[in-house]
């Protein structure tokens, strides 16, 4: 190789190694997640291991980057006799070691969930691409950011879909544009979750005419206001909504149940609750 480029190429070479001869229990690294491996080997895939990088002190190979992908291969193979790709550093010292751990994610950018549920459409997977499908059938389309006639929330709609299930998620969408006409901020994450969260808790008790007769008076700037006035994420909305559909009925429908009302969609909740706020950009646009 031309020496000009030898700033730019890392001084390594790549070995397999078996786990049982790598070290991870350097004082720098992360404690071990075993619900992560648990997770990541019931949905193990050949063609996501990314190698791990290994530096060679003293003849011993210490783990620096890749600790989980080695118990997560330990966990499926059920052997730590299985080698796995490594990529060898033999001139690193330990502050070295720390200082990459430290900054190695510090100038990736991570995919925005827009371009995850993209790739899994072109990819052929089922779920995004009934999502997909589903938001086209009511002529909308989903962006990448706020635009007219179109969703932005894609974490919004994952979630729904998820933890309610297709027909929840195909409710909550002709819900939103029976009442407000596809105004753009009706399709924020927090108000689908919001509406989801009223559909799951009182089905068919829920009358669709009556909330668009009622809601649909009610703009959806002032819904946001009184939400927020109420408590943080979709649960404000959910009550803020319900406060008006239950405005001179009697009886309204029963507030109990809108706190006791679990979720049926396929889905179980996993060590990560979805984070309703994250989609900041989406309700504030």
């Amino acid at each position: 190789m031309n020496e000009e480029y030898n700033d730019f190429v890392p001084n390594v070479h790549f070995e397999l190694i078996p786990i049982k001869d790598l070290v991870s229990n350097q004082d720098y690294q992360r404690n071990l997640s075993m619900q992560h491996v648990r997770r990541a080997a019931a949905n193990f895939d050949i063609n996501q291991v990314n190698p791990i990088k290994v530096s060679r002190r003293d003849g011993i190979n210490y783990v620096f980057n890749g600790q989980h992908t080695a118990e997560i291969i330990a966990m499926v193979s059920e052997s730590r006799e299985t080698p796995v790709w490594c990529m060898i550093y033999d001139d690193l010292e330990y502050n070295e070691e720390a200082d990459i751990f430290a900054n190695q994610m510090k100038n990736v950018k991570a995919l925005s969930p827009y371009e995850i549920f993209n790739a899994n459409c072109e990819a052929g997977n089922d779920k995004e691409l009934l999502i997909k499908g589903l938001v086209e059938s009511y002529e909308l389309k989903i962006l990448p950011s706020a635009g007219v006639g179109g969703i932005c929330a894609v974490g919004a709609l994952e979630n729904i879909y998820d933890k309610y299930g297709y027909d929840v998620l195909d409710r909550v969408l002709r819900l939103i544009i029976m009442t407000w006409e596809g105004e753009q901020k009706s399709f924020s994450a927090n108000m689908m979750n919001g509406v989801a969260r009223l559909l799951n808790s009182f089905g068919d008790e829920l009358k669709e005419t009556t909330f668009k007769e009622k809601l649909g008076v009610v703009s959806v700037k002032d819904i946001t206001k009184n939400a927020k006035e109420r408590r943080p994420g979709s649960l404000g909305f959910a009550e803020a909504m319900l406060v008006v559909y239950n405005k001179r009925m009697k009886p309204g429908l029963q507030w109990s149940k809108l706190y006791s009302v679990k979720a049926t969609g396929k889905k179980k909740k996993e060590n990560k609750e979805y984070d309703e706020e994250a989609e900041v950009e989406q309700d504030a646009s």
